[in-house]
């Protein structure tokens, strides 16, 4: 009974150190093929060469005039 209770502890703090790598803030990196990867947005990262970030930055108003105007279909993830 006493193993349990010291395996459920240290379960429970695993856990918790998992939950507190989930909630880590973003990382910029270069990818081993040289484009540019954002981490922490989402389970995966988002990986664009220099090019795609130049385009997709120049779309920075289009994209949030977007967001405005279908603000009520999008969701937000808490």
């Amino acid at each position: 009974m006493e193993d349990a209770a010291k395996e459920l502890e240290r379960l429970r703090a695993e856990n918790e150190a998992l939950r507190r790598k989930v909630n880590r803030a973003t990382d910029i990196k270069v990818s081993p093929k040289g484009a540019l990867s954002v981490y922490g947005l989402g389970r995966f990262p988002v990986t664009l060469y220099k090019e795609q970030w130049h385009r997709l930055l120049d779309m920075n108003e289009q994209i949030r005039e977007f967001i405005r105007q279908h603000d009520s279909e999008l969701k937000a993830k808490d």
